[in-house]
């Protein structure tokens, strides 16, 4: 069931936007314009219909803000292990659109999860799933990263990312730690920035 829309926030990079709920998921975007068809569009239905949640595994206190004049939102989640925070936007576009997301240990050491369903046609459809070279095997490190769609309308998966099996959402555990972990991935991001979740997931 979707929250309520109060409980959303919006990121976008003028050309389109999407909503966040308190909960880490991305509920709503139309994608790569505003009158495109959406790929996540839970806000409408349920989960199956296309969402992108990443969140503590655990009961969390939430409180939420944006960065000082800008659409960069960002997420602090207290739990009873530690405190994460998630930052979500999209950076302006060059000839592709990006939804960037990433995950910083603040302090302890916190299960997270993810969850990535994309459903074309406001939900209809499911997506085929293709392997590139940037593939990662099971077990692998991988961290968080950048989703996008280029001009053919194909949504990309960083290299760091998890790919989601055909046939549904494929969740993921992880752990955000804060503290020496978080300074030793300090430079392991790219396009997104510092991207400092490491991420022990299910791809296929």
């Amino acid at each position: 069931m979707a929250s309520r829309i109060e409980d959303y926030a919006l990121i976008g990079d003028c050309e389109t936007a999407a909503l966040v709920g308190r909960d880490g998921s991305v509920d709503w975007l139309c994608w790569p314009r505003f009158d495109s068809d959406a790929c996540f569009a839970a806000l409408l239905g349920e989960p199956k219909h296309g969402r992108w949640r990443i969140g503590p595994k655990s009961q969390a206190h939430v409180r939420r803000q944006y960065r000082d004049n800008t659409l960069i939102l960002e997420t602090h989640f207290e739990t009873a292990e530690g405190a994460v925070t998630l930052v979500d936007f999209m950076p302006p576009r060059n000839e592709e659109s990006d939804l960037v997301r990433l995950v910083i240990g603040e302090r302890g050491r916190v299960p997270m999860r993810l969850e990535l369903i994309l459903r074309f046609g406001y939900g209809a459809i499911v997506p085929w799933v293709a392997r590139t070279e940037d593939v990662l095997n099971l077990g692998d490190m991988v961290m968080v990263k950048v989703i996008g769609v280029d001009r053919d309308g194909k949504v990309k998966l960083s290299r760091k990312a998890l790919l989601p099996e055909p046939e549904g959402g494929v969740p993921a555990g992880a752990s955000a730690g804060g503290g020496r972990d978080r300074d030793r991935d300090r430079d392991r991001g790219d396009r997104g920035g510092r991207d400092r979740d490491r991420d022990r997931g299910r791809r296929r």
